[in-house]
């Protein structure tokens, strides 16, 4: 299975929890297709099927990332 970066997941994330707590306005139509746009592309990218399982899946592998990263760092010191 590919991968997403986890510079695509954190913004992937980011983007889907504005999105979601946009309150309701005049245009729900195209927030509400832009949240589900975003979910979907979430599921994918994390092999998930829906949008708690992809949240949890983008939040570890970014996570993961991050020790990685710390981890390169503290070595390179």
């Amino acid at each position: 299975m590919l991968m997403a970066h986890p510079a695509v997941l954190a913004r992937l994330v980011e983007e889907y929890e504005m999105v979601s707590r946009t309150g309701a306005g005049g245009r729900q139509e195209p927030r509400r297709q832009r949240l589900e746009d975003v979910v979907y592309t979430l599921c994918v990218s994390t092999g998930t099927r829906d949008i708690d399982a992809a949240l949890a899946s983008a939040r570890e592998r970014m996570a993961a990332a991050w020790r990685l990263d710390a981890e390169g760092a503290g070595a390179a010191a």
